[in-house]
């Protein structure tokens, strides 16, 4: 993806320009000469703000002290971004009680930390003929974690697994 170019100074190819200056003053539409002229005494630059205007709208600023301040308002927004993980847990159709609830304390913690969890029953062999254990099984789940999460994807077969997701509830 390029980047969008900004037209600074001497890249501005309009006759007239509309000035806006350092403090959002309206300066009115200046010839472009007469425009750059003004930025330079200033020692600052004539940035297009606005290149679809008629005529182009141009802001006297220091562009490279603006450049900084939207990188800086870039990773500000990046850092509050929140990045969700699907953490998978595996089970088995005969998976005793204890082992379940064990799985079930990992998935529990997966959910608080705000991440979703995929819960995949693996059938081997002659397993596959009793897919209701693994039904049953992944209900025992979905009903363990129904205080905290909710059954985004239901049971699900998918060759010789099923599989179920699992998401947070939405705190308010």
């Amino acid at each position: 993806m390029a980047k969008p170019t900004v037209n600074i100074n001497q890249t501005i190819r309009a006759k007239e320009v509309r000035v806006v200056g350092a403090d959002s003053e309206q300066l009115g539409i200046l010839p472009l000469r007469e425009a750059l002229a003004l930025a330079e005494s200033l020692q600052l630059d004539l940035v297009e703000v606005s290149p679809t205007a008629a005529p182009p709208v141009c802001r006297i600023m220091d562009y490279g002290k603006f450049k900084y301040q939207q990188a800086k308002k870039l990773a500000e927004a990046k850092k509050k971004q929140v990045q969700v993980e699907l953490k998978e847990v595996k089970l088995r159709p005969k998976t005793d009680t204890h082992d379940l609830e064990f799985k079930v304390k990992h998935v529990r913690r997966f959910l608080e930390e705000g991440n979703k969890a995929k819960i995949t029953v693996v059938f081997r062999g002659r397993e596959i003929t009793h897919q209701e254990l693994g039904m049953a099984a992944l209900e025992k789940v979905a009903a363990e974690l129904a205080d905290i999460g909710i059954v985004e994807v239901r049971q699900k077969m998918e060759g010789r697994s099923m599989f179920m997701i699992v998401a947070p509830k939405v705190k308010k």
